[in-house]
């Protein structure tokens, strides 16, 4: 059988409707039809992620869903068919967001017809479970710190919310910089989940008087504590709003001028927008100063309901992957 053997059919996770977890299975569906500006990729992996779960569990009934739908806004694999770019069959690949799982099929199957300005060539001897933990979570780990917090080795950083997969990368990719990390979590008997950090404490809110004034702070809890991190920074520090962990969406009644202590500044960072350069940054990245991706827990394709389940209940602390 030839390298670039396509066949007819594929096993994908194909969706219509709200869906829990014990009730995902996997079924028989067509391998897509190439057409121009798009490549089929073999999936070697995917990583689960949080938005999927919306999907699955909520926002498939949007009208804005395609449906049916493949779910999963990430994948690694090959070039099964580069149709007409620039990409070579065989190639090694990561894909990321740009509406996959909800505009069009995303990751969470054998085979994915993808946007080639969202499919990234990479180089890297990492298995292929270690590269599935890196699109989403890496990128968004990566772009919050050196494009938002513009992270530099002389920084002290506040990761705020840090026991998830987003906190572990951002803890791991600070540190190899040369950052001293402060690292929090609002359980006790999680600490020892972020002991790579420098500081490890726990969040109760309120961390004015417990930690000493930090120049960045990564917010990954979200609107509940961003108040609160505007003043835990040294002047020119910054605040990057990237999680939602508390699950508060918006600021109500946020006055600026009275929140936003002066010579602070807060942003945000939004993972829609990968590109090339960045990816190609981050595998460089990882080879310079040897840092393998952290994953919380791996499971094959046939067991991704089990995964979901121990998704939906918590039971993995960090990146869940799937191997095909």
């Amino acid at each position: 059988m030839s390298q670039n053997y396509i066949p007819e059919k594929m096993r994908a996770v194909v969706l219509t409707k709200p869906t829990v977890a014990e009730d995902v299975v996997i079924t028989e569906t067509d391998v897509p039809k190439v057409r121009s500006g798009w490549v089929l990729v073999k999936v070697k992996a995917f990583g689960l992620n949080h938005s999927e779960q919306i999907l699955r569990l909520h926002e498939i009934e949007a009208d804005y869903i395609q449906k049916p739908i493949i779910p999963g806004i990430e994948c690694v694999g090959e070039i099964a068919d580069p149709s007409d770019t620039n990409f070579k069959v065989g190639q090694k690949v990561v894909a990321l967001m740009g509406g996959m799982g909800r505009s069009f099929n995303g990751g969470y199957a054998e085979y994915a017809l993808l946007p080639a300005h969202h499919v990234f060539a990479i180089e890297s001897n990492l298995d292929w479970k270690k590269i599935a933990a890196v699109p989403e979570t890496y990128f968004t780990a990566w772009g919050s710190l050196f494009e938002s917090l513009d992270l530099r080795k002389e920084d002290t950083i506040l990761v705020r919310g840090a026991t998830c997969a987003l906190g572990y990368a951002a803890i791991q990719i600070a540190k190899a910089a040369g950052c001293k990390v402060i690292a929090t979590t609002h359980r006790e008997e999680k600490l020892s989940l972020i002991e790579d950090a420098d500081i490890a404490i726990v969040d109760d809110g309120d961390l004015r008087g417990k930690i000493e004034p930090v120049t960045k702070v990564l917010e990954l809890v979200g609107a509940k504590t961003v108040r609160n991190s505007l003043l835990l920074v040294k002047e020119r520090g910054i605040v990057c709003h990237t999680g939602i962990l508390g699950n508060v969406f918006a600021l109500n009644n946020f006055d600026p001028i009275k929140a936003i202590p002066n010579g602070v500044y807060l942003t945000g960072f939004h993972s829609n927008f990968p590109n090339q350069e960045i990816m190609t940054n981050i595998f460089d990245f990882f080879g310079k100063y040897g840092v393998s991706p952290k994953i919380g827990a791996s499971y094959q394709f046939d067991d991704i309901t089990q995964a979901m389940i121990d998704m939906d209940h918590h039971k993995v602390n960090g990146k869940i992957v799937i191997e095909m």
